[in-house]
């Protein structure tokens, strides 16, 4: 019999995994989570799974209800809408600091990373363009040394996962996201911090437009 996972790297993985299954859509709102089926899954004690959740349910990807376990929670589009509200004010400022602050090392990743995107986009990568995505927002997080930032991000973005993988994967989206994450690059890289600024709240509100077309009813 194979020994389980235990103790604080355990706890990481099987909530890494309860992410990774968010995003990919393996999970869903209101889906209940069973300790044992998780250890079973991850191979991981029934001990660092439930720790796992209790840390899941902090950030507010789980919720936990007395006597019947935890469950994914549900986030409504106007929520959403506020989250994203709450990013844009944090990553403007965390954009117009990596402009000054970013490295030549951490400038020469986000080119690589533009170009990384714009070839996935050309060859209908999806998968590659969202793991993209979703780097290059943390490198300009990490290149600002804003660490209060990164921390509430961190937590502001964890009931997101649903809705960030969903956007991801709209008909046409990366395609219309892409300029914008380019203006973002060549903003940081052309180390202008008031256009960097610009160019990810115009990102973000355009993502609040998406959010808020999704809700919308469908015509008749």
């Amino acid at each position: 019999m194979t020994d389980k996972l235990t103790g604080a790297a355990a706890r990481q993985h099987v909530a890494d995994s309860i992410r990774h299954a968010l995003r990919s859509g393996d999970l869903v709102p209101g889906q209940r989570l069973v300790e044992n089926d998780l250890a079973a899954a991850y191979g991981a004690t029934r001990g660092a799974v439930r720790e796992a959740l209790q840390d899941l349910a902090a950030e507010e990807i789980l919720e936990i209800v007395p006597r019947r376990g935890a469950r994914v929670r549900t986030v409504s589009v106007e929520e959403a809408v506020q989250i994203t509200e709450c990013r844009s004010a944090l990553e403007q400022l965390c954009a117009g600091k990596a402009a000054t602050l970013a490295t030549d090392d951490q400038r020469a990743e986000l080119t690589r990373i533009g170009a990384d995107m714009r070839q996935a986009v050309a060859d209908g990568a999806w998968e590659a363009y969202s793991a993209l995505n979703q780097r290059l927002h943390e490198l300009v997080i990490e290149a600002s040394g804003q660490e209060v930032a990164r921390r509430t991000l961190g937590r502001l973005n964890g009931p997101m996962v649903r809705y960030q993988f969903r956007l991801a994967l709209r008909p046409g989206r990366p395609a219309r996201s892409l300029p914008q994450h380019l203006a973002i690059i060549e903003a940081v890289v052309g180390r202008d911090p008031e256009a960097a600024g610009r160019a990810a709240a115009a990102h973000l509100d355009d993502v609040i437009e998406q959010l808020r077309s999704s809700a919308a009813p469908s015509p008749a």
